[in-house]
């Protein structure tokens, strides 16, 4: 069953099953990040909505509905000529849920809710532990207070009596079994809450474990209605991206003084290289440029030998710097930065970082990352994209010469020689460039997915070697790649990972295999499909009557798919093989941010304003 996301800007959220059940650990109605953008907590599981008309008693989880999305996830109800529509959203800034009933109707109807509640992590399950709490009776609804966290959560429903009545209820989460996962729980049910509704009525439940709450629910939901309706205005995009302007706003996340992205919901905190590569979708290409600036700054502080943070944790927010990419998008993106807004200011409070990451690679630095003789860079197993580990073992090691981490090694060189001749400094950049270049080119005989293992695994991460502005291969070799790569590798939902022609391709996540093995082994990625689009269009010369072959060819028959009431989400993976089954977070940042950047930048050619100013120097991009 589909799942919808509401989320405040701060890395908590509510998230259930289009049913409104929950099938996940992380599912609830308030999860809320205690320590912004991680440590997220769960505090309302659901709610039983029970509906009573006349003589009969009906529980919303077991009725049909009809699902909209107007800015937030709506559930239409009809029930006995009674209609009912259900929204949830949260309070922007503030662990806030607010779930808006809208009843319709000519006969008395009583409400009975029911929360499910827990404190723990979103990480845990206690299937054998009672939960420790004290709760009194407020106003118009309860409050909570758990002993394991310093917070107290209130739930609120105006003009409704609160009945205590402790029970407790054994859950088991469907997709965390399915995922091998710890799927067993124990909930509490405290009491209930009845509200009687005699006409046609508007009321709100508030879930919060904010101190103040607004006295009217009503201007929360208004002012987070207009808040969604600026973003829109903002972006001054066409109607069409409306659900991914909206849905990108799910990512953009408060990270101390600054700002950060969330890689995905459920499970991910900010990680830097998803939050580089998302940043153009996210905040570029939807004009949010000061979030943008706050991003870079705030990756800037945490840059430690020349490399940028791959992961904050979510429990404990230690920066871990396991990456060999990041710090290369980092340079990337600011370049990408200064495309949209000719910062000059903000080029020269960054240009410190942006030497220290070359000086780092140059010279040498944490996880076997160092340019070798040859000029390019060499770098530990598990540091590309390709990441996972299995205990010891990974899946996806290409240690030593991964081939993307050339095309962004010379990418950042070139973007440093542009950047140090508009500062007027000494250019140091080009001519090492330039080495990289020519050694490349004497060792890129075949396709090969890692340089100096000679790796010929048909894998997409050679689309680099196109879609970024500065390219090392010549256009006959673009054209090669890009027309092999659609053919072996773009499916309906993004790019495959490996060929399926390759002896190690798992079309399925799930299958007679810990998922991890097919991870990075024939599983799609979404993401992809944005520099594939770059890449694409680019050896087509953005011609114009390239643009509707390339809409209607890989992006039209997704959107298809997810038809007219989606909120903009798309998931983070899914199966190499026909049907091509969801799988892995429901929403991630860099799936939407990249397909809404190239749909954006390259097929409708809707470019930066100051591109041309910012790349004066590069003849290439003058050139295309």
């Amino acid at each position: 069953m589909r799942e919808w996301i509401v989320t405040n800007g701060l890395g908590s959220y509510a998230s259930l099953t289009y049913g409104n059940t929950v099938t996940r650990k992380y599912h609830g109605l308030l999860v809320a990040s205690l320590n912004p953008p991680v440590k997220r907590w769960v505090f309302v599981s659901s709610i039983d909505d029970v509906v009573q008309i006349k003589d009969k008693t009906y529980h919303l989880q077991d009725q049909e509905n009809t699902v909209t999305f107007d800015g937030f996830p709506s559930f239409h109800y009809e029930i006995d000529n009674v209609k009912i529509k259900k929204t949830v959203l949260m309070e922007y800034e503030k662990n806030t849920t607010l779930v808006r009933y809208k009843v319709e109707t000519n006969t008395p109807v009583s409400f009975v809710f029911k929360p499910l509640l827990t404190s723990r992590h979103f990480y845990d399950v206690y299937p054998d532990q009672h939960i420790s709490c004290d709760h009194s009776v407020l106003e118009h609804g309860m409050y909570v207070k758990f002993a394991n966290v310093d917070k107290t959560l209130k739930i609120i429903v105006r003009d409704a009596t609160y009945t205590p009545k402790e029970s407790w209820v054994n859950i088991e989460y469907e997709k965390d079994r399915e995922r091998n996962d710890a799927y067993r729980d124990r909930l509490i049910c405290l009491g209930e809450l009845k509200k009687n509704v005699t006409s046609t009525e508007e009321f709100y439940i508030v879930i919060t474990i904010e101190d103040e709450v607004d006295a009217n629910p009503w201007t929360t939901y208004r002012n987070q209605l207009q808040r969604k309706i600026k973003l829109l205005e903002q972006s001054q995009l066409p109607n069409t991206f409306d659900k991914f302007v909206l849905s990108t706003d799910n990512f953009l996340v408060k990270r101390g003084e600054g700002k950060s992205i969330v890689a995905g919901y459920h499970w991910f905190g900010d990680w830097g290289r998803d939050t580089l590569i998302s940043l153009p979708g996210i905040a570029l290409v939807t004009k949010r440029y000061d979030e943008a600036k706050q991003i870079l700054f705030n990756f800037s502080r945490y840059c430690k030998n020349g490399l940028i943070p791959n992961a904050f944790m979510d429990r404990d927010a230690v920066a871990v710097y396991n990456t060999v990419d990041a710090s290369l998008w980092y340079v990337d993106r600011v370049y990408q930065y200064m495309k949209y807004t000719n910062d000059q200011r903000f080029l020269e409070d960054i240009w410190g970082t942006l030497t220290a990451i070359i000086d780092g690679y140059k010279n040498g630095t944490d996880f076997g990352i160092h340019m070798n003789s040859d000029f390019l860079i060499s770098h530990g197993e598990g540091l590309s994209w390709m990441d996972v580990k299995l205990g010891d073992y990974y899946p996806t090691p290409r240690a030593k010469k991964a081939v993307e981490i050339q095309a962004l090694w010379y990418n950042a060189l070139r973007i440093m020689s542009v950047f140090a001749q508009r500062l007027q400094k000494e250019d140091r950049y080009a001519s090492l460039a330039e080495n990289v270049k020519k050694s490349f080119l004497r060792q890129y005989d075949q396709r090969y997915d890692v340089i100096d293992t000679k790796d010929t695994a048909f894998r997409p991460n050679q689309i680099f070697l196109v879609s970024l502005d500065f390219s090392l291969i010549d256009k006959n070799l673009q054209e090669k790649i890009v027309s092999d790569v659609q053919e072996h590798l773009v499916t309906i939902f993004g790019l495959r990972t490996l060929s399926p022609k390759d002896s190690r391709y798992k079309g399925t996540y799930v299958g007679p295999y810990h998922r991890d093995l097919s991870y990075h082994n024939g599983i799609v990625w979404p993401w992809l499909l944005g520099p594939f689009l770059t890449a694409f269009m680019k050896v087509k010369n953005h011609e114009s009557a390239w643009k509707e072959y390339a809409y209607k060819q890989f992006l039209q028959p997704m959107m298809d798919i997810y038809g007219d009431e989606w909120d903009g989400s798309i998931y983070e993976i899914f199966d190499g093989d026909p049907p091509f089954l969801p799988q892995g977070c429901i929403t991630q940042a860099w799936s939407v941010a990249e397909i809404l950047r190239a749909w954006v930048e390259d097929v409708e050619h809707i470019r930066p304003p100051y591109e041309k100013q910012v790349s004066f120097l590069n003849k290439d991009i003058i050139l295309q």
